[in-house]
């Protein structure tokens, strides 16, 4: 009974929706002639749409009624694309109409999103923070990533290569072996998700090739979803430091991983990070340290 109650009040909404985006498309926009009569239906009729989207007049009439009939992920993107839907809107039309949504895309107007990404992390200071694309590699970083954490300029700066083959970062990391387990199970979460990403396979083929520890962890064919990781770090000018990564994602940008450094509790950890960031210890930085 709750079952249908949910199917009844989705369909209705699809209904809804699909009528309310029709509604917003002209025939000039769809690449019709307007005819120069006015019309009584705004934006395009129900059998513009079939005819652009290549389905037949009755299925779209049904499934803009709300229906309960079948429906393929090619012909809703043949739709989505008569009616000019956005990413967010596609993968909407697809949970209503009852399959899986595809993967999240990034909107072309939302590719310019690095300058504020840019200012969040900089406002994170004088805790680390840096964002990650979707193979790890290292985008952005703030000052105190690149004190604390040993982030510096490089060709390529990836951070699961970095985990396992940076000196600097296995010298000054007291967690490395707790982490490097919970490392190598979120990257093949994220490789799981894209089977077919070359991206992905090149990073892993590197990785392979540089590390025997990662190819053993890899075995283990663990799984774990990004969350929150416990990091403590023996840096030469301060001590121990212990600090809380989190892992982010922003929905308009769903190929960046946001990470954040909260300072726990522990060792005076935030009073040597405000340290660190002042002018004195910028001062005391010889040389960078990895964590």
């Amino acid at each position: 009974m709750v079952d249908d109650v949910l199917k009844t009040r989705r369909l209705s909404e699809l209904r809804e929706f699909l009528m309310s985006r029709r509604a917003r498309v002209s025939p000039a926009e769809a690449g019709l002639p307007d005819g120069g009569a006015r019309r009584r239906t705004p934006g395009l009729r129900r059998e513009e749409v079939a005819v652009l989207a290549g389905v037949g007049a009755s299925w779209y009439q049904w499934l803009e009624q709300g229906r309960d009939i079948s429906v393929s992920p090619q012909v809703l993107d043949s739709v989505a694309r008569v009616l000019r839907l956005s990413n967010a809107e596609r993968r909407h039309l697809y949970l209503l109409a009852g399959l899986n949504p595809p993967a999240p895309e990034v909107a072309p107007g939302d590719r310019d999103m690095c300058e504020g990404l840019r200012r969040l992390i900089d406002t994170w200071m004088p805790y680390p923070a840096h964002i990650m694309d979707a193979y790890y590699n290292c985008v952005m970083y703030n000052d105190a990533a690149g004190a604390v954490l040993g982030m510096r300029p490089k060709d390529v700066q990836n951070c699961l290569l970095d985990f396992f083959t940076d000196p600097l970062y296995r010298g000054r990391s007291l967690t490395w072996e707790d982490n490097a387990r919970t490392v190598v199970a979120q990257f093949r979460a994220s490789c799981a998700a894209a089977p077919d990403d070359e991206g992905f396979q090149d990073v892993l083929a590197r990785a392979k090739a540089a590390s025997a520890e990662f190819t053993e962890l890899w075995e283990r064919r663990d799984i774990e979803a990004p969350g929150q990781t416990r990091k403590e770090l023996d840096h030469p000018l301060v001590g121990v430091l212990i600090l809380e990564a989190t892992a982010m994602k922003v929905p308009a940008r769903p190929d960046l991983t946001i990470v954040l450094h909260t300072p726990l509790p522990e060792a005076n950890t935030s009073a040597k990070l405000e340290w660190l960031a002042s002018a004195e210890g910028r001062r005391g930085a010889m040389y960078p340290v990895a964590g």
